[in-house]
């Protein structure tokens, strides 16, 4: 470690003494934190630097669309005449680079606001394919790849998924292979972002533009559907930028800022958009409709700290995967060699670390780690259960001011080898270094006999 960085100023020193003193971490441990954080300290300045750009661009979106603080009121019954909707729903739209935005507390997940996607753009005799191979567990069960009513396959449409690159390749989608799969009855291409529950790198945008640019040389009317779950704001742009034809996501994930208390957004072209207001409300019904209650002012204000939220949960993301590969674990993304320092790597496109544990008992060791960081429940201790849509028990940590928000800290895992720990959010770093110390804690209890 640098000897300037070793040089230890006052409250540095109150901050070492105090997670020794008061939550018992082993000085080891505090140590080897600070040496992964220092030789973090290019990338972080590099998350800094998009972040900020991202709060610009952000920023004007609220300028130009005229928001004022009328627009923070809600509405009540019918919702008609709801200006404080219709801008935000703009801003989105802005910011998303879409025609138009749907941005409903009537969205009640990210799972929700993808079945509005799939389910009102694609009908009976339509193809959809899955261009980054097996989707997340509960979008499983309404494409119905386990004989589920009321599914996709149930209604008349056909699926087929492209597995991933081989790990190490250069990008993750097999673009040969999936424009091979394009025929004339495909649809939609859906796009997923995040690894999910999946033991591999994120979509950047870049990779994104190239693969929607072949396919619609291949088809022009194809549509890409971008499941941008834990993605929004790691990057300069979004998937709208990219082309493509919807980009879907939680409130309660990276836009909501950590204050949004529910809802989704789906920001794209005006007739797929208009096709998901219909399928969230009713045939006939328009996007005039659906009262705000007190949502506005909380998704506004959300919205408008959410790129230095993402900031910080992206810091905290990459000192996970540097903090627990120098204790021995695999990470994803990777750990990379860069001159003379191991560092982890920098160029990741979402807000989610992955620990691999390889037992079912650290695993759960390591969300009960992270819950004692929390503000809200610490004293809870998170054991597995099942959910619906997972076909098998999850165990969940998260003690934040928003139920199941992953913009605050959180970790969660499927119970199922290889037992992998997915580590996201934190709107402060330095909640994001205590729970990283409190689960390498937990981990080491579970060695002793």
């Amino acid at each position: 470690m640098n000897k300037d960085r070793m040089n230890q100023t006052e409250p540095d020193r109150l901050r070492r003494q105090f997670l020794q003193e008061v939550y018992r971490i082993p000085p080891a441990y505090i140590a080897l934190l600070d040496e992964a954080e220092y030789e973090l300290r290019e990338a972080f300045a590099s998350v800094d630097e998009r972040a900020d750009y991202n709060q610009l661009r952000l920023l004007h979106c609220f300028q130009r669309n005229g928001v004022t603080d009328f627009h923070l009121n809600g509405s009540t019954g019918y919702g008609y005449g709801d200006t404080g909707r219709e801008a935000l729903e703009a801003v989105f739209a802005a910011y998303f680079c879409g025609e138009q935005a749907l941005v409903r507390n009537q969205i009640v997940s990210g799972t929700h606001a993808l079945a509005l996607g799939l389910y009102g753009n694609l009908k009976s005799g339509d193809a959809l394919i899955s261009a980054a191979g097996q989707p997340y567990d509960t979008l499983q069960s309404i494409i119905g790849l386990h004989g589920e009513a009321d599914s996709l396959l149930a209604s008349g449409v056909t699926y087929r998924e492209i597995p991933l690159k081989e790990e190490g390749a250069e990008g993750i989608i097999d673009l040969p292979r999936l424009l091979d799969a394009v025929n004339e009855k495909t649809k939609l291409i859906l796009l997923q972002r995040s690894k999910g529950y999946q033991w591999r790198p994120s979509l950047s945008l870049q990779e994104l533009e190239n693969v929607i640019s072949a396919l619609k040389a291949k088809k022009g009317d194809l549509l890409c559907l971008v499941d941008n779950c834990y993605c929004e704001m790691t990057e300069t742009r979004e998937p709208g930028d990219a082309g493509a034809d919807l980009t879907i996501g939680s409130l309660i994930k990276n836009p909501g800022g950590t204050l949004a208390p529910c809802g989704g957004y789906i920001v794209g072209t005006r007739s797929c958009v208009e096709a998901c207001v219909r399928r969230l409300y009713a045939p006939g019904l328009r996007s005039d409709m659906g009262a705000t209650l007190e949502f506005n002012r909380l998704a506004f204000q959300g919205l408008s700290q959410a790129p230095q939220t993402v900031g910080q949960s992206m810091k905290g993301a990459m000192l996970a995967g540097a903090f627990f590969h120098r204790l021995g674990y695999a990470v994803m993304p990777p750990a990379v060699q860069t001159g003379s320092d191991e560092t982890i790597l920098g160029n990741r496109a979402d807000i989610v670390q992955a620990v691999r544990l390889e037992e079912e008992a650290k695993l759960i060791r390591f969300c009960q780690g992270i819950q004692q960081a929390c503000p809200v429940n610490a004293a809870f201790l998170p054991e597995p259960d099942r959910l619906p849509g997972y076909d098998c028990p999850i165990v969940m940590a998260g003690g934040g001011f928003i139920q199941g928000s992953s913009s605050e800290l959180s970790a969660d895992g499927p119970l199922r080898p290889p037992y992998i720990a997915y580590l996201q959010g934190g709107f402060s770093l330095a909640q994001i270094r205590l729970g990283l110390l409190l689960a390498a804690k937990a981990l080491q209890d579970t060695l002793r006999p």
